[in-house]
């Protein structure tokens, strides 16, 4: 069996088992298939036309292609190839796709010309004969955001870092489809397998990201400081937000 595939980048190419792999014949899904009867805003639209390339389905993990146990939360895991245009990631085009499909999870794989000079262009390089080294990958969730108790909870695009498309890899890790889908999403926000305690995890990793550029800021702040009242003043916030990123990587 030919299986789908978007650019150089299949379910076998990513470590997947080769029963989740979606047919070549089955797996290029129009753009227009995921709006054509659902009113959406004319900038949505644009980026659909605009940034997104193709979507091709790659693979779909359930329970009889995975042996894995259904879920609670999750009860399949579709696999989806998202080429686009330019280099940033339509995020609103993942939310809204994300948002049609109730029940199972996502992993956007989402590609996109490298940026080394090696890139191939829609000119002259077909999707599907792309070379891995001329284009990078990174794998998107869309996760409900962990936030405070009582505090309505946002769903969120989560986008990881961009690997060449040859070196990407994804795992159904654990024994249950929850637990594959916590993986999926620890894989996509934290580049790690593990999906344990995943929640506080995330809260912990933006804490770390947030308090590097609140660092980033004070230091060039200190550096600016006219007077030692304001050396001072800058640098009590800038030796506290230090201690704070201490621990939160302790």
């Amino acid at each position: 069996m030919t299986v789908a595939a978007c650019g150089s980048v299949s379910a076998p190419t990513l470590g997947l088992p080769t029963k989740t792999a979606i047919p070549a014949q089955k797996g290029t899904l129009p753009k227009q298939v995921f709006y054509a009867k659902v009113p959406i805003s004319s900038r949505l639209k644009k980026h659909f036309t605009d940034q997104v390339r193709s979507i091709v389905m790659l693979g779909l993990a359930r329970p009889a292609n995975t042996g894995l146990a259904d879920g609670v939360r999750c009860h399949e895991i579709l696999i989806l190839g998202v080429r686009i245009a330019g280099q940033d990631v339509p995020q609103d085009v993942l939310a809204f796709i994300a948002a049609r499909r109730g029940g199972s999870g996502i992993v956007f794989v989402v590609l996109r010309d490298a940026t080394d000079g090696k890139a191939d262009t829609e000119a002259n390089v077909d999707d599907d004969a792309t070379n891995t080294d001329a284009t990078e990958c990174a794998f998107a969730v869309c996760r409900k955001a962990p936030g405070r108790v009582g505090h309505v909870a946002e769903t969120k695009t989560y986008v990881g870092p961009w690997k060449p498309s040859g070196d990407s890899r994804l795992s159904l890790h654990g024994t249950t489809l929850d637990e594959a889908w916590d993986s999926c999403c620890a894989q996509a926000i934290l580049d790690s397998e593990d999906g344990t305690d995943l929640d506080a995890r995330i809260l912990r990793q933006s804490g770390i990201v947030t308090l590097r550029a609140q660092i980033a800021k004070l230091e060039r702040d200190h550096a600016r400081a006219k007077t030692p009242t304001q050396r001072n003043e800058v640098y009590a916030k800038l030796h506290k937000a230090r201690k704070q990123l201490e621990n939160l990587q302790a």
